[in-house]
């Protein structure tokens, strides 16, 4: 069934900036309205006129196919205008700050801002600034709110349940927002978190996060419901942090073997992507029974519908709880 807006209130906030400001029924109320919405991209037509005259602007100054196509699905699938912006195409090449860049969008009536960009807390600038409603699509090494929402949904729709699943995330937690934004989330909503990774690649105190760290990838796995693996972010790196991709490969690659030996059976595999198969993924487990890969980006658009159908889109009302 699709969402009926008398009984769903809004949330709390004007804008989506991180997993970390939000309280966990709020997380559980996008991801049930994100469940909602999957009804309706199962239908011949996916369109409902829910934000029909509302506006969105995509603000998005790195790259990006899975993200910047599920969110502008999402707008479409809502009956939302859209207009793009790239780092290559806005006046930020004149010089131009990202700030009046948007607030020069924002006075043609725009309702919604998603950006991405490679400073931690671009979006938060934007949302103190704006009247729109900001959802980041990622900020530096920082966050990424909708990724960890949507991977939830998933996780949810195939155990059932978050208390005491047991998740491990292996790779470059160091240079990864989905990471940090996945360790908020999960922990928030009971689940035991591990990492694991080449030491130069675990951020210091990541421990007082509630995870707990691994450097061995075989012990890291045993036991574990997910393994959500993550690919080295060479450009985000100021040097190499590890000997050799091949050494990587040897050490912490996901493979059928290593799987066999020491996982689960019933264990899933998650990824953000994109996926470098062969390095941190064999290609034979990244298409295998195992694998929620193509799950989480169909999960991906119903998330980001419910996100633009939760906030008050610059109305500054919400639906019905208005702004912290």
């Amino acid at each position: 069934m699709c969402p009926d807006s008398s009984e769903i209130k809004g949330l709390k906030r004007k804008d989506l900036l991180g997993i970390l400001e939000l309280e966990r029924e709020e997380i559980e109320l996008i991801l049930s309205t994100a469940v909602s919405f999957k009804e309706i991209l199962e239908r011949p037509i996916k369109v409902v006129p829910y934000l029909r005259g509302k506006t969105v602007a995509f603000l998005f100054f790195e790259p990006s196919t899975r993200t910047l196509n599920s969110f502008s699905l999402a707008a479409r699938r809502l009956s939302c205008d859209s207009v793009s912006v790239s780092a290559s195409s806005s006046s930020v090449l004149k010089g131009e700050t990202l700030l009046d860049t948007a607030k020069n969008l924002e006075a043609m009536k725009l309702n919604f801002v998603v950006v991405r960009h490679s400073s931690p807390g671009a979006s938060h600038i934007l949302a103190k600034n704006l009247t729109s409603s900001v959802v980041n699509a990622g900020d530096g090494c920082r966050e990424h709110p909708t990724q960890a929402l949507l991977d939830l949904l998933t996780i949810k729709e195939h155990f059932g349940k978050f208390d005491e699943l047991k998740v491990v995330i292996v790779g470059d937690i160091e240079h990864s927002r989905v990471a940090r934004s996945n360790i908020w989330g999960m922990t928030k909503l009971g689940m035991d978190v591990s990492i694991c990774g080449p030491p130069t690649l675990i951020p210091r105190d990541i421990d007082k996060m509630g995870v707990r760290v691994y450097y061995n990838l075989k012990e890291a796995i045993k036991g574990k419901d997910i393994i959500y693996v993550l690919r080295i972010q060479k450009e985000r790196q100021a040097a190499g942090l590890f000997p050799s991709t091949r050494e990587y490969i040897k050490l912490y690659s996901i493979t059928e073997e290593v799987l066999e030996k020491y996982a689960k059976k019933k264990v899933v595999i998650m990824h953000p992507g994109p996926v470098n198969r062969g390095v941190e993924l064999a290609p034979s487990v990244a298409d295998g029974m195992r694998s929620l890969i193509l799950p989480q980006v169909t999960n991906g658009v119903a998330v980001r519908m419910a996100c633009f159908y939760l906030l008050p889109g610059g109305t500054g009302e919400g639906r019905g709880m208005g702004q912290l």
